[in-house]
């Protein structure tokens, strides 16, 4: 049975309330730099930049990260679609916080980490996630979370934004 884990205007909240924590934990934005994990990571870094910009009067850099050549999990005989990494300046001794839509078994995580490594060296990096689901199979933890949405293996989570999709809703499938 399919079940909504988040309307429009949770969503909205949850990532208010996770701009809220990122400037309280950071001290502000200096040295922050906001990092969409393709695909719908991207949007979210961007709405988290405009609503920190809201709060503050000016925003965070943004960037986005394709991981797609880090991937551990991928098949080997299908081809992955390249998406542009772009940040601007370096990562370089700041502090990155990472934005993915769910967090589940932690593997998109590591590649990110991977991949920013690639780039430079991050003084840290913290992570932001609208879903956490759980069923981590590596020791990852984010610092910032929208939603525990405690899931069956079973189940698949879908995250639909407005910016990709045409509207936004968190919903949960059951198979």
């Amino acid at each position: 049975m399919d079940r909504t884990a988040l309307d429009s205007i949770q969503i909205r909240n949850a990532l208010l309330r996770i701009s809220h924590e990122i400037l309280e934990r950071n001290g502000g934005i200096d040295s922050i730099l906001l990092v969409g994990i393709h695909t719908r990571g991207v949007p979210l870094a961007l709405r988290l930049s405009n609503m920190i910009s809201d709060i503050r009067g000016d925003c965070p850099s943004t960037g986005a990260l394709d991981i797609g050549l880090h991937r551990d999990d991928s098949v080997s005989d299908s081809f992955a679609v390249a998406r542009p990494t772009t940040i601007k300046g370096t990562v370089q001794e700041k502090r990155v916080v990472l934005v993915d839509d769910v967090l589940y078994t932690g593997r998109s995580i590591r590649a990110a980490m991977d991949a920013l490594n690639d780039l430079g060296r991050p003084s840290q990096i913290q992570l932001a996630v609208l879903i956490d689901r759980g069923h981590r199979e590596l020791p990852i933890r984010p610092d910032y979370v929208g939603k525990n949405v405690p899931t069956s293996l079973n189940e698949v989570v879908r995250v639909r934004l407005t910016e990709i999709d045409g509207t936004d809703e968190v919903i949960v499938l059951g198979r």
